[in-house]
């Protein structure tokens, strides 16, 4: 495994904005799984377990990326560093002739990135960038309505639940072109943080009354399990390997 640590891919906010980058052992174009932590938008960084670097055995290249938090950011501020650092990702994998195929993905506030970057299509539209030429994405516990603490920065009770331009389930309101649909994976946990399940399913069942193809999604129950307190690398690399077949 080579490592490339401390990669800026945002050079107006270097302190903030870098990645890591983690690529197999191989001469070949492979795989790459652009990871955002969780934390809340307020505290997790980069480091990545060993469980997540053990992809790179299995030929399949980890990007794990940093991003402006509260309270030095404020909304969409984080949600435009993942898009800046998706962009980032496949031009430097296009240059390198390093990817095969891109996979987006987080944990908790990471996969709220994630998803907002996946349902509003302005953030990667910037960088002429379709969220579904993306082959597939990995939201693990992510909130499909307004986050807790973009609520919070409003003033409002961080419980309440809210559907607006900074909730991704707000977005699926046209019927989508299902040939041209990225695949994707909902996890969340049986113990879950309260609501994050039925939130989950809701969007679910919306992509499906929006005639997504859902062949194309997989949504995983962690049994037993509390908010993202599980390994989720078998679980990514089981997705990527199997995302065309």
């Amino acid at each position: 495994m080579k490592e490339l640590l401390n990669i800026v891919y945002d050079e107006t906010h270097p302190s903030s904005c870098s990645l890591d980058m983690y690529l197999p052992d191989t001469d070949s174009p492979c795989p790459v799984f652009i990871f955002f932590h969780g934390g809340g938008i307020e505290g997790g960084n980069k480091d990545v377990s060993e469980d997540l670097k053990n992809l790179t055995s299995q030929k399949i290249a980890l990007v794990s990326v940093e991003y402006r938090m509260y309270p030095d950011a404020k909304y969409p501020e984080f949600i435009e560093d993942a898009a800046n650092a998706i962009n980032f990702v496949k031009k430097y994998g296009e240059t390198n002739k390093l990817f095969s195929e891109i996979f987006v993905g987080g944990s908790s506030a990471g996969a709220y990135l994630a998803l907002m970057n996946y349902f509003d299509s302005r953030y990667l539209g910037k960088y002429g960038i379709s969220p579904n030429s993306i082959t597939g994405w990995i939201f693990d516990a992510g909130q499909p309505t307004v986050h807790f603490n973009v609520l919070r920065e409003r003033g409002l009770d961080s419980r309440l639940v809210r559907i607006d331009e900074a909730a991704p389930i707000y977005f699926v309101d046209h019927d989508i072109d299902s040939s041209y649909q990225s695949n994707q994976l909902f996890i969340t946990a049986e113990n879950d943080i309260a609501n994050r399940f039925e939130q989950t399913k809701l969007l679910l069942k919306t992509m499906e009354q929006y005639n997504y193809d859902m062949s194309k999604i997989d949504f995983k129950l962690m049994k037993g399990c509390t908010h993202c307190s599980y390994p989720i690398g078998d679980i990514i690399s089981d997705f990527i390997f199997n995302a065309n077949k």
